[in-house]
């Protein structure tokens, strides 16, 4: 008895893993029979689990929705406050529990009825967070398109005016952005998507067999993606100062840093110009060389002087400057 109620746990849990499975997968999966699978699936159903049965070769299985919460996990009311909770996480109010809640808001909707998804669409419309610091996503685009990498579809999506057919890879959360990493499928390469500016909900499309990511480490990856490859000036800095020290008052978005030894790193960084970025890596308060472009130099060289001329000036040496605000800004 024991044996057959962890296999059942394992078969509900592979079915809420994808959207649908192959019956001979299963059993391999299971180390079972594609009939012990069958009875299986029959149990959960008995058990008020929405298992449906696919036609084709070997048959398959689809975890549907349901008319009811499957028992014994969760009553309406918690359904209800875990769902609106999972969606607050997902859209960065909880630090660090992004991918995780939308792993496990995808599972949760899957069987969320009808009467239950009405209360949460209410409950969502009438919160107002105050707590973001970066252009709003619509939970429903994060759990869908984590839907769609999760189980390997293709997705179609309108992005600035214009469509974009896709194989998503991961979901990115920068802090103050989501990103959509993905193989376009035009383009025939890998590129990310500001999700903010996804202006017509995605389609679902066709299955698809995984391809090797972009890079091996994901995350060097994804940070010269979005701070230094989008930019016209890029530079390379060597900061004395351990990397863990600067690390903590470094954006992802700012640039990437690397280990140089104990003591310094390195800080890959771009920007429109390169006032910006001498602006930038003054501001870090560390002492630095600038290992490349050269010329960043000189525009090093002319913020100090500005900044020395600006300390350096006595009070009261000219007459008052009258200075014009601009109006402020409208409600």
């Amino acid at each position: 008895m024991l044996e057959t109620s962890a296999r059942l746990l394992r078969l509900l849990s592979l079915l809420q893993s994808r959207p649908d499975w192959p019956g001979p997968e299963l059993a391999e999966r299971l180390g079972v029979t594609t009939r012990t699978v069958r009875r299986d699936a029959d149990r959960l159903r008995e058990l008020g689990y929405p298992v449906r049965s696919l036609a084709g070769p070997g048959g398959g299985y689809q975890l549907g929705v349901g008319a009811a919460l499957p028992p014994l996990l969760l009553d309406d009311d918690e359904a209800v406050a875990v769902t609106v909770g999972l969606r607050a996480a997902a859209s960065g109010s909880v630090a660090g529990f992004e991918e995780t809640s939308l792993r496990a808001l995808a599972k949760l909707e899957q069987v969320l009825p009808s009467r239950l998804k009405h209360r949460v669409a209410a409950m969502q419309s009438a919160i107002l967070p105050l707590t973001a610091s970066g252009p709003a996503v619509d939970a429903n685009l994060l759990a869908v398109l984590a839907a769609a990498c999760r189980g390997h579809e293709s997705v179609r999506f309108g992005y600035q005016g214009r469509t974009r057919r896709v194989e998503p890879y991961r979901l990115v959360h920068t802090g103050r952005r989501w990103y959509l990493l993905a193989f376009d499928l035009e383009r025939d390469d890998w590129r990310t998507f500001r999700l903010d500016r996804v202006d017509a909900a995605p389609q679902s499309g066709p299955r698809f067999a995984p391809r090797p990511g972009p890079a091996e480490d994901l995350n060097a990856y994804l940070t010269d993606k979005l701070s230094s490859a989008p930019y016209r000036c890029r530079a390379t800095i060597l900061f004395h100062c351990p990397v863990e020290a600067l690390a903590e008052h470094t954006s992802p978005t700012a640039g990437r840093l690397e280990r140089y030894d104990d003591r310094s790193c390195l800080f890959h960084t771009g920007a429109a110009t390169l006032d910006e970025i001498a602006l930038h890596i003054a501001l870090k308060g560390v002492d630095f060389e600038v290992l490349d472009p050269p010329e960043l130099g000189d525009h090093l060289r002319a913020l100090a002087a500005r900044l020395t001329r600006a300390a350096d000036r006595p009070r009261h040496s000219h007459e008052p400057v009258s200075v014009r605000h601009p109006a402020a800004p409208r409600p």
